[in-house]
């Protein structure tokens, strides 16, 4: 007797998108300086399967200041990362991470004046 299954033969979960360790080390280094400045308390992190998060959280119990997303589907147009705000806004986009980063570090620049 043939069996028809609904999934597919191979691992039983989809692959998922996560931060490469790379990109975690430079995501962290932001959030490092900016607990130290007082202003981000708690983040999370969501590996996804067409995006990884990295949300910020002044406090644990709110909605993330920023999120720091990686679309991969995204990398040949308008790049993979992107920083969005609270309200959904994206703050800024681009192919390498560093560089969309700097939208945050401004924000530390203020906190430390």
């Amino acid at each position: 007797m043939n069996q028809i299954s609904a999934f597919p033969a191979g691992p039983s979960r989809p692959e998922t998108v996560m931060f490469q360790r790379q990109e975690l080390n430079e995501i962290l280094a932001l959030y490092g300086r900016m607990v130290a400045a007082g202003e981000w308390r708690d983040y999370g992190i969501s590996s996804l399967r067409d995006a990884a998060i990295f949300s910020i959280f002044r406090r644990t119990a709110e909605q993330p200041l920023y999120r720091i997303e990686k679309r991969p589907r995204l990398r040949a147009k308008q790049g993979q990362y992107a920083v969005v705000g609270m309200d959904g806004q994206i703050l800024k986009r681009g192919h390498e991470l560093r560089t969309v980063l700097r939208v945050l570090e401004r924000k530390l620049i203020r906190a430390v004046e």
